[in-house]
């Protein structure tokens, strides 16, 4: 399909450039489409992310020069020669429905949406796909994005049934109509990612004694059991490590997860930066009641985190832990803090370094560990009707309690970079076209 209006021959476009720490603003040239599956994307906002400062720090194994960024918004302008009415039955819908004018949010990687691993919903890891913002596949902070595989990654915001919610239609609509951009671009990434660690938490099968009130293997089973668990037995401990953008997002979504099947519960929330933390509790104490129960929620140091948790269950730890950062004190922190029987959910991005284990070590805890990449375009509809119901957090722009801290021109990027980089600030968004 032709593009909606003229386009240029060049745009803005934020780059890395190795060796590490060297963003800077170019003029580009526009992408093209190169497969009938393509889009390209007018990009309005785009965001800095957190696994962004494995490239900027140069520990992401990567060695050439291409756009950053893997978070955006913006219009569909062109399409390839696959979309339209004429696309076959079998093919994801929205290849007979995109239209060029359309708002889009992409998820951080490309989906085809027609393998047996995208029916099974772990579309990160399509055998087709790649990652926006990396050497294979450049990525957003520019003005235009070309989108492979358009058709099975893309959320098509200007078309509410092509993606399903619990929410009514007419409650989808009114939603969609009193929500920023700034807000609906979380849904590329970091509230996914959050509600992702929240959901393998909650439903890990090392939980489900807790949940059930029944002991483990009979926790599996329906039937009698001759052994009895507790009230205090069923006492969840959750400890998140982490309070960047997606570490508020999973606080907030197991929050929400909790409160809503009116769990007991207390939760750790830890950061070594003192800023990061008070943000965290500025989070809760915006939420109201229905949103967090009745369980307590701290943000704390690491070193009052293992106090606190030692007292709270006797020094037998956490029933999970929550590990959003990517490193190895990060995960060995983790390791300290779960119980034996416990279970790590991992979602910061690792890097080369080895995990800082050892056989025995497992083994002696019975620790069960599930890493790795959030399957984004699975997990939207779950982060879409949490971003509707909370927008008291993910709605404001600049505030304490905000997951947003500020919107900025592309110019900026290489201050912006650094600066997030030493967390001196949170949640920035370039808006491609100031």
């Amino acid at each position: 399909m032709a593009p909606s209006n003229s386009m240029p021959e060049t745009m803005t476009a934020i780059r890395w450039h190795p060796p590490s720490f060297d963003i800077r603003v170019e003029s580009v040239p526009v992408p093209k489409i190169e497969h009938p599956d393509d889009a390209i994307v007018k990009v309005t906002l785009a965001a800095l992310c957190g696994s962004d400062l494995h490239v900027y720090r140069g520990h992401g194994g990567v060695d050439k020069v291409h756009t950053s960024g893997h978070e955006f918004i913006g219009e569909v302008v062109e399409l390839g020669a696959s979309y339209g009415s004429h696309s076959p039955k079998g093919r994801p819908e929205l290849y007979a429905t995109l239209k060029v004018g359309d708002k889009v949010v992409s998820p951080f990687t490309v989906n085809c949406g027609e393998c047996s691993v995208c029916r099974m919903g772990y579309t990160c890891r399509c055998p087709s796909g790649s990652l926006f913002g990396s050497a294979a596949l450049e990525g957003g902070q520019a003005q235009y994005v070309r989108v492979p595989k358009a058709g099975g990654t893309l959320f098509n915001l200007s078309d509410l049934k092509s993606w399903h919610s619990t929410l009514s239609p007419e409650m989808k609509e009114k939603a969609l109509s009193g929500i920023a951009d700034s807000s609906l671009l979380m849904l590329a990434d970091i509230l996914p990612t959050g509600v992702f660690a929240a959901v393998q938490a909650l439903n890990h099968p090392k939980v489900l004694p807790a949940l059930s009130g029944r002991p483990w293997p009979a926790s599996f089973f329906s039937g009698d059991v001759s052994a009895t668990v507790l009230p205090e037995d069923r006492l969840l401990t959750f400890a998140i490590i982490g309070l960047g953008p997606v570490g508020l997002c999973a606080s907030v979504s197991l929050l929400d997860m909790l409160s809503t099947q009116q769990l007991p519960f207390q939760i750790v929330a830890i950061d070594p930066v003192e800023s990061r933390r008070e943000k965290a509790m500025a989070v809760y104490n915006k939420i109201d009641q229905a949103g967090k129960g009745s369980g307590k929620f701290e943000a704390l140091s690491i070193d009052d985190a293992k106090k606190t948790i030692a007292t709270w269950t006797g020094g037998v730890g956490c029933t999970a832990v929550l590990e959003v950062v990517g490193n190895p004190s990060a995960i060995s922190l983790a390791y300290d803090l779960v119980r034996p029987f416990g279970a790590i959910v991992s979602v910061g991005v690792h890097g080369e370094p080895q995990m800082p284990f050892t056989g025995r070590q497992l083994y002696n805890k019975n620790v069960s560990f599930d890493f790795g990449r959030c399957p984004a375009r699975a997990m939207f509809p779950m982060a879409f009707d949490l971003l509707v119901k909370r927008q008291d957090v993910f709605g404001e722009v600049g505030g304490l309690h905000s997951l947003v801290d500020r919107i900025v021109a592309p110019k900026e990027a290489p201050e912006i970079y650094a600066a997030f980089d030493q967390s001196k600030i949170g949640k920035a968004i370039f808006d491609m076209w100031k």
